[in-house]
């Protein structure tokens, strides 16, 4: 499985950006696609996963403000991000779980896309 990642940049506080993450190779219909973030100095820490059927999770810092949507046809996935704050600059990385309900440990997701930039600035 191969992940393609775009979007991303750099914005002020309070601007929105959109982040897509499209998976090809042998990919599984059914599979959970999330993005998890790092900040440097930190450890990778969940930002949202969504399943083949549409539900979501979100980590608290971000709920209310970022939206995750996935295209099956595509293999798809999309992070809408508003109201962006400094705190979450970051870089940004999907992944592709073999599990099909919602995870939210990186150890429990088996391909990873190279990271996207996203800097808020204040």
């Amino acid at each position: 499985v191969q992940l393609q990642a775009s979007g991303g940049g750099l914005v002020q506080a309070g601007d929105s950006l959109r982040l897509s993450c499209a998976a090809s190779g042998r990919t599984r219909s059914n599979h959970v696609m999330g993005y998890f973030r790092q900040a440097p100095g930190k450890e990778r820490e969940f930002v949202s996963c969504i399943t083949s059927g549409g539900l979501t999770a979100y980590a608290d810092s971000v709920k209310g403000r970022f939206t995750l949507s996935r295209d099956n046809a595509k293999n798809t996935i999309y992070l809408q991000m508003n109201s962006l704050e400094p705190g979450d600059t970051a870089v940004y990385y999907c992944a592709v779980s073999n599990h099909f309900r919602r995870v939210m440990s990186p150890s429990l997701y088996d391909y990873w896309g190279r990271g996207t930039q996203v800097t808020v600035s204040s």
